[in-house]
């Protein structure tokens, strides 16, 4: 267990060997076994979903990259044309998931507490308060975090890093396990390019330095740009 934050992500490479009794061994261990059960119930959630049909995205990224933001303008472009059903995580509060309601597609909270990810055992809970319907999406909004998401496995069939212009260019080379873990990339809040200092083309590099096959989508979810380009490649998953 992380001593810093209480979670469970995976410790340091020790520098040394140590003997099987130290405690530190011991916290290695459980960590594995922590670890390992966490992917086995990730597994049991992706049969489950590909037995209903359903495409599963896991969006991650700092807090206030716009996730929340992004999710809303993507389901109102999805609505009509196929299910959708959300799952939204936070420490605290519905905030996030009262926005997600007002659209009208089906939504449960997952409240972590101290616990600063989601893990398999908690989407699985969340699976069986909603309907899951053939050719539907899955839409799990994780924590805001760049680094113990990355570690846990859902169950999704795609992990997606939400990464704003906001935040600076070198994101991908200081959280590099989170832009390794993510197969797509959404470049958000491109509409304040003017108004920041922030460089497209390096950030984008950096990116690809860390996993030079990620997807990209550059776009704007509060004016719109750019985001028939992601609806448009996430129909094409779910169809798939």
């Amino acid at each position: 267990m992380c001593t810093t934050c209480g979670c469970h992500t995976p410790l340091p490479a020790m520098p040394a060997p140590l003997p099987d009794t130290s405690w530190e061994s011991r916290l290695v261990h459980l960590e594995a076994d922590l670890l390992a059960s966490n992917d086995a119930q990730a597994a049991r959630n992706r049969q489950l979903l590909q037995r209903a049909g359903v495409r599963a995205l896991n969006l991650m990224s700092s807090p206030g990259a716009g996730k929340t933001t992004l999710l809303v303008e993507t389901i109102r472009r999805l609505q009509g044309t196929m299910p959708v059903a959300v799952i939204e995580g936070d420490q605290q509060t519905r905030l996030d998931a009262e926005r997600i309601e007002a659209t009208g597609v089906p939504v449960t909270q997952i409240n972590t507490g101290k616990g600063c990810h989601l893990d398999a055992r908690m989407v699985h809970q969340g699976l069986m308060q909603l309907p899951l319907l053939p050719e539907g999406v899955l839409l799990i909004e994780n924590v805001g975090n760049l680094v113990c998401p990355a570690a846990f496995d859902l169950g999704e069939h795609h992990k997606v890093v939400v990464f704003s212009v906001t935040e600076g260019e070198d994101k991908p080379l200081k959280y590099p396990d989170m832009f390794r873990a993510a197969d797509v990339l959404v470049l958000n809040k491109c509409d304040l390019l003017p108004h920041v200092r922030f460089d497209v083309s390096r950030a984008l590099d950096y990116a690809r330095q860390i996993r030079p096959d990620v997807q990209i989508f550059q776009l704007s979810a509060t004016e719109g740009s750019g985001m028939d380009a992601w609806v448009d490649w996430l129909r094409a998953r779910v169809r798939a």
